[in-house]
């Protein structure tokens, strides 16, 4: 990760003006914006009308330590009440701001959080995004925790730069009327600076701010840095646990705790990095605050010296001059904070704007063309290649179709292979609409007429019910219809289970997630089918099972991405072919000769089958 400051070094990197832009554009759209505008003017009028009280309770001093001056009684316990009043109002008002305080940084979360679980859950970019490098690692991250600390302080911050504003604009008037006509005499020369106790204030405030920008210029780019690690860490420790078992039956654990003690090493040497930063931080903010305790009273000694400022008065330019120091050094006091939200901020835009470029992937080469039909719209393929590396494009791995085309109408069956090494998984990806970088033409069925079944499909933590009619749910769908597909599939053990929640990734194995995933086919009957291998690596039982519940659906169009002696035998399938692109990019002379032997698509030769289909 680049320091936030940094000119753009990836393509999603914004600049610190860009990543306002992108968020503040986000946030107009959030429909928690005009809650957020809601709280945001009361909190303004609870600041102005606390930084009156203040203001007021400044000008309490005067006649408060003035009245300790003459030993006056009477006075002295008049201005106790007029202090009991205003330290009530303040109270109150303060109550009233930390309550708005949590709310604002609640609804911020909450529109930031939305925003980016659905910019990242639109259909296909979460996908896309695995080849944008290191940006994809860890969206947990950038969803959960650096959307929290982001919507925490940048309330913290823009509440606190308001307020101090407001304070600085109220409390200026205060020091120069002070010292309007205040001078020096040195060596017989009398000196007038007119406002000397206001330039003295602002001096000493901006002193600190430089100091505090130079000695922590870090700590921007280490906190963006230590949220990476923190990142890196979580993964490994959910990864061992959610494959505790191979692992245990590997006797990996030696392996694993190796990684994760480089990954708890990786965190605390960048904590130790931190660590110096903010004590080389402290030594600024801490001197200054400590020397805050006295410095009013410097300044403002000479005046009160000369006689022109009484005890009372001086109490007062002592409060007008924290009042307008606290403001000033507003920056110096939060500098650690600033450098914590601009180090999430650069996270959470360069997520946000590398999940947007998903949506135009010729930016990154060159791109498949699709094309979606009606109703009767069969599939299509014309000169396809399937990049594997984007920014190579055909320098890189990919695919290639051997054929120059084919076509495939409904209700047919058709097997796509290749030659070992062969990455066929690509061309699923392809056909899906997912991996949309290549070359050449893909035209399709309506989409919500297709199932695209991968090899490993996914399984939610939900009943059973709903994972059989997964994604969308399935209306009118009876408890027998739900049973009978379960039976059909082999999986009759758990008919009794149907409104049982449960990890269902943990509980199957890999045969019945396979079966399950047939099954929720059943259910929905699509018009065209499209399996990634699914066959692959099952107890030759279970596929003539699954072979069996295939065939009976009537008025699919079956798709096998891969190879099955079982399917060919069954099926009889059109057979076309995928081979690996050359690594100039070159392809063979297209033709459409078929190679069922030596792909193994069926016991003599798949090919041969479908020719003579």
């Amino acid at each position: 990760m680049s320091e936030p400051s940094a000119a753009p070094t990836e393509p999603y990197e914004l600049s610190l003006s860009g990543q306002l832009r992108m968020m503040t554009a986000a946030f107009w759209a959030s429909p928690v914006k005009r809650q957020l505008v809601v709280l945001a003017v009361a909190l303004l009028v609870i600041i102005i009308a606390t930084t009156y009280a203040t203001y007021r309770l400044n000008e309490w001093n005067g006649p408060f330590y003035d009245a300790l001056e003459r030993r006056d009684m009477a006075g002295f316990l008049t201005q106790l009440g007029v202090f009991g009043v205003i330290a009530f109002c303040l109270t109150l008002l303060n109550v009233i701001q930390t309550w708005l305080n949590q709310i604002t940084a609640l609804k911020m979360r909450e529109g930031l959080a939305r925003d980016l679980v659905n910019v990242w859950l639109t259909p296909g970019r979460a996908l896309k995004l695995a080849s944008a490098g290191s940006i994809a690692n860890n969206p947990d991250q950038r969803l959960h925790e650096d959307t929290r600390i982001l919507a925490e302080n940048t309330t913290a911050l823009a509440i606190g730069l308001v307020n101090s504003t407001i304070l600085l604009g109220s409390f200026i008037g205060v020091l120069w009327s002070i010292s309007t006509d205040f001078g020096f005499n040195i060596a017989g020369h009398h000196l007038v600076i007119p406002g000397y106790m206001l330039w003295a204030t602002i001096l000493y405030a901006l002193t600190g701010s430089v100091l505090s920008n130079v000695v922590g210029s870090r700590l921007a780019r280490l906190n963006a840095d230590r949220y990476a690690r923190e990142a890196d860490m979580r993964s490994a420790l959910v990864r061992a646990n959610e494959n505790m078992k191979p692992i245990t039956l590997a006797r990996g654990e030696p392996n694993e705790l190796a990684r994760v003690q480089e990954a708890i090493g990786g965190v605390l040497g960048m904590l130790r990095k931190l660590a110096w930063a903010l004590t080389n931080l402290t030594w600024v903010s801490s001197g200054f605050g400590w020397l805050a305790l006295v410095a009013p009273i410097i300044i403002a000694s000479p005046m009160y010296f000369s006689g022109e400022l009484t005890f009372g008065g001086l109490m007062m330019a002592v409060g007008a001059f924290n009042q307008v120091n606290t403001a000033l050094r507003w920056y110096v006091q939060n500098f650690s904070v600033i450098a914590d939200w601009r180090a999430t901020l650069a996270r959470v835009s360069f997520f946000r704007n590398a999940l947007l470029m998903t949506d135009t992937p010729a930016k990154e080469g060159s791109v498949i063309a699709y094309e979606h039909g009606g109703a009767d719209q069969g599939i299509t393929l014309e000169g396809l290649e399937v990049y594997g590396e984007p920014d190579k494009g055909a320098d890189g791995h990919g695919i290639r179709l051997k054929e120059n085309g084919f076509s495939v109408t409904a209700g047919e069956r058709v097997m796509v292979n290749g030659d070992p090494g062969t990455d066929r998984h690509l061309f699923f990806q392809a056909l899906s609409g997912i991996w949309p970088w290549g070359k050449g033409k893909i035209a399709l069925p309506q989409a919500d007429r297709m199932i695209m079944m991968p090899q490993e499909g996914y399984l939610p933590t939900a009943t059973l019910r709903e994972v059989m009619t997964y994604p969308s749910g399935i209306s009118g769908v009876s408890d027998e219809a739900l049973k009978a597909a379960l039976v059909d599939v082999g999986l009759d053990r758990y008919v009794e289970r149907l409104d049982r929640q449960e990890r269902w990734d943990r509980v199957l194995d890999k045969e019945e997630e396979a079966s399950l995933q047939v099954a929720n086919a059943v259910l929905r009957k699509p018009g065209w089918l499209v399996m990634d291998d699914i066959l692959e690596g099952l107890e030759p039982e279970v596929r003539e099972q699954l072979i069996a519940v295939l065939a009976g659906l009537d008025g699919t169009t079956l798709i096998y991405v891969g190879r099955s002696e079982e399917f060919a035998a069954k099926f009889k399938p059109k057979v076309f072919h995928v081979a690996p692109l050359h690594p100039n990019g070159n392809t063979e002379a297209a033709g459409t000769t078929r190679e069922g032997n030596s792909d193994g698509a069926g016991p003599d030769g798949g090919a041969t089958d479908g020719e003579r289909q």
